[in-house]
């Protein structure tokens, strides 16, 4: 009973709010511009239905429709990514150590000997605020990237049905999820990159300073600094990394480092999950109609739905982690396939897969969290 005065104070904001109107309007942009032949060509009868115009008496009460739609869209994505983030960060930290840490010498042991491992090293350094190192981030942009995300993804289903109300097929919420695969990439990119490169920079290696010259060694010798004696931490938050970024890595454009990995991540990732999403639902409700599942049943489709997403994609986001990580004036790689080729060459497969445990310990609660947060939010708006 005392949620209920907050959840309508939210539906009113939400839903009165001109930022609402103009996300409608952004989103259908986005449409028109990335997905609009990919539907036209996947569902063409569906499409031309959608693209039929309204009688004139009814255009007024669908406008208004569909901004109540964007708007629980909106809510809903919000809370849920709110969800996902609070129960899956520590994890995503851990994964991102793993990724990152630099191949050892040979008969060297890694920095990290595995995620346990990691866990020990990060609480014994830095304490419990260090799993949750990063989290300003995508803590400040999770509205907007969640936004997106399901506001395109809602944008999507309205167009794929042939009637309003109607259920989709498994095959149509596939295709929604590419597309809002597209448009949250590029929230996603410059997000993920000032989050890598807090989460990883305690396991990389810091330049040592130059010795000074009264001190410099005779010839021959080989001066050597270890990790310990290195310098601090090279950022000191979200908006020191960001300012550095702008400053000294080409501007605007190095905030878009690993954007081709990205795209390659969440197009294919949100079709996939998406995609297994409804069919978990669909199964556990014996059919299209999946109104009267419970919300355990959320939970666990929710979960299935980010374990398949981390496990069509994963080495994708290793090749971005170590590309947005990469020293910019040293840089170890030319690009994602040089990232991948040199990853294969140096670690082989398994290379590819670092941090694939802590990425699936944390993809099940914190999507069924997300999805639960999501549904629960928007039948209440």
């Amino acid at each position: 009973m005392a949620m209920g005065p907050l959840f309508l104070l939210v539906r009113e904001w939400v839903v009165g709010s001109a930022l609402s109107w103009h996300l409608n309007h952004l989103n259908l942009l986005l449409l028109g511009l990335f997905f609009s032949p990919l539907v036209s060509a996947l569902f063409p009868v569906d499409w031309v239905l959608c693209q039929a115009p309204l009688p004139r008496s009814t255009g007024s009460e669908f406008a208004r429709a569909e901004m109540g739609d964007v708007a629980r869209d909106l809510g809903a994505g919000t809370v849920g990514g709110a969800a996902q983030l609070v129960v899956g960060h520590p994890f995503d930290t851990i994964k991102v150590k793993l990724q990152s840490q630099p191949t050892p010498p040979p008969g060297q042991p890694p920095k990290f000997a595995g995620a346990i491992d990691a866990v020990k090293q990060t609480l014994a350094a830095e304490g419990p605020r260090g799993l949750y190192k990063g989290m300003g981030a995508p803590l400040a942009t999770v509205a907007a990237f969640n936004a997106v995300l399901f506001t395109v993804r809602g944008q999507m289903e309205a167009a794929l049905r042939s009637s309003p109300g109607a259920p989709l097929t498994v095959a149509q919420q596939v295709a929604a999820g590419a597309g809002a695969g597209v448009a949250v990439s590029f929230l996603a990119c410059p997000t993920e990159l000032i989050k890598c490169r807090l989460q990883a920079q305690s396991s990389l290696p810091t330049p040592a300073p130059a010795p000074a010259a009264a001190a410099a060694p005779v010839a021959g010798a080989t001066a050597t600094v270890s990790a310990a004696a290195a310098a601090g931490p090279k950022y000191g938050g979200p908006m020191d990394v960001a300012r550095h970024v702008l400053r000294s890595e080409g501007g605007v454009r190095g905030l878009f480092k690993g954007l081709g990995p990205t795209l390659a991540r969440e197009v294919p990732g949100n079709a996939v999950m998406f995609g297994v999403y409804e069919a978990t639902k669909q199964a556990m409700a014996g059919g299209q109609d999946t109104s009267g599942l419970g919300r355990g049943s959320m939970v666990v489709a929710g979960g299935v739905a980010g374990a398949a997403f981390w496990g069509s994609v994963y080495p994708t986001d290793v090749v971005k982690s170590v590309l947005q990580v990469d020293d910019y004036k040293n840089p170890k790689y030319s690009g994602a396939m040089d990232a991948f080729k040199k990853i294969l060459a140096a670690d082989g497969v398994k290379g590819l897969y670092r941090g694939f445990g802590p990425a699936m310990a944390r993809s099940v609660p914190a999507n069924g969290a997300c999805f639960l947060a999501y549904e629960v939010t928007r039948s209440l708006l």
